[in-house]
C-alpha cells in the first residue's frame, strides 16, 4: 500500500507471499523439478571404484531446485520424486526404482536430498534480497554438497556396510563434480532469478510511525 504524501512508486521487490492452500503454479513446479531430478537420471552413472555408490548428475538437480524454488517448494520436489522411485519407476541414474533403492547402497543420498533441497533452498530465500552468483554458490556448496555427504556418508556405511573412513575418502572422489555442479546451479539460479524470480518472501513491514 502507498503511504499517504505523494510518494511515487516503490522499486520492485520480492513478491509477497500468497496466504492459504498451495497453489496450482507450486504444484506445477514442484512437479517440473521433480521431472527435472529424473531426466538427470538418464545420464549413466560413472562408477567408483571399490565403492557402491556411483558419480551421478542427479544431485544438480537437487541443487537446482531449493535455488530456484525455495526451501518448501525445493524440498517437496524431491519428496515427490522420491515417492515416484518408490511406486518403482526407473528413474534413478542407472535405470533403478522401487523400494529395495531406499536399503540400498545408495539410500543414505537418497534420504539426503530432500533435506539438501531444502537446505540449498532456505539460504537463498535467507539471501534473496542481495542475491547473485557468489551468495548462490555458497547455498548450492553447502546445502548441495556438505548437507548430502553429511547424512549420506554415515548412513553408507550401515546400508552399504563399508567402515565409516572407506565411506568418507570414497565420497571425495565426488567433490569436483559437485563443485562444478554447484556452479552450474548458481548460474542457472541467478539468470532465473533475474529473467523470472519464482521465490516469493514477505513483505519487509514498515516501523510503525507515531
Amino acid at each position: 500500500m502507498r503511504e499517504a504524501g505523494g510518494r511515487g512508486p516503490e522499486a520492485p521487490g520480492p513478491r509477497p507471499v500468497a496466504s492459504g492452500p498451495v497453489k496450482t503454479r507450486d504444484l506445477a513446479y514442484v512437479a517440473l523439478f521433480a521431472a527435472i531430478v529424473a531426466v538427470l537420471g538418464l545420464v549413466p552413472p560413472i562408477p567408483v571404484a571399490g565403492f557402491p555408490v556411483p558419480i551421478t548428475a542427479q544431485t544438480l538437480g537437487v541443487m537446482l531446485a531449493g535455488s530456484v524454488l525455495g526451501a518448501k517448494r525445493g524440498g517437496l520436489a524431491l519428496l515427490v520424486f522420491l515417492a515416484v522411485v518408490a511406486v518403482g519407476a526407473p528413474v534413478l541414474s542407472g535405470g533403478r526404482g522401487g523400494l529395495s533403492v531406499f536399503v540400498g547402497p545408495t539410500a543414505g543420498f537418497l534420504y539426503s536430498w530432500p533435506v539438501a533441497a531444502f537446505v540449498v533452498g532456505l539460504l537463498t530465500q535467507l539471501f534473496w534480497r542481495r542475491f547473485n552468483l557468489a551468495w548462490s554458490l555458497i547455498a548450492n556448496l553447502v546445502g548441495g554438497v556438505v548437507v548430502i555427504y553429511a547424512i549420506a556418508i554415515p548412513l553408507t556405511t550401515v546400508f552399504a556396510d563399508v567402515p565409516l573412513v572407506t565411506a568418507f575418502r570414497a565420497s571425495m572422489t565426488f567433490v569436483p563434480g559437485d563443485v562444478l555442479k554447484g556452479v552450474l546451479a548458481s548460474v542457472v539460479a541467478v539468470a532465473v532469478a533475474k529473467a523470472y524470480p519464482v521465490i516469493e518472501l514477505p513483505a519487509r513491514r514498515r516501523p510503525a510511525t507515531g
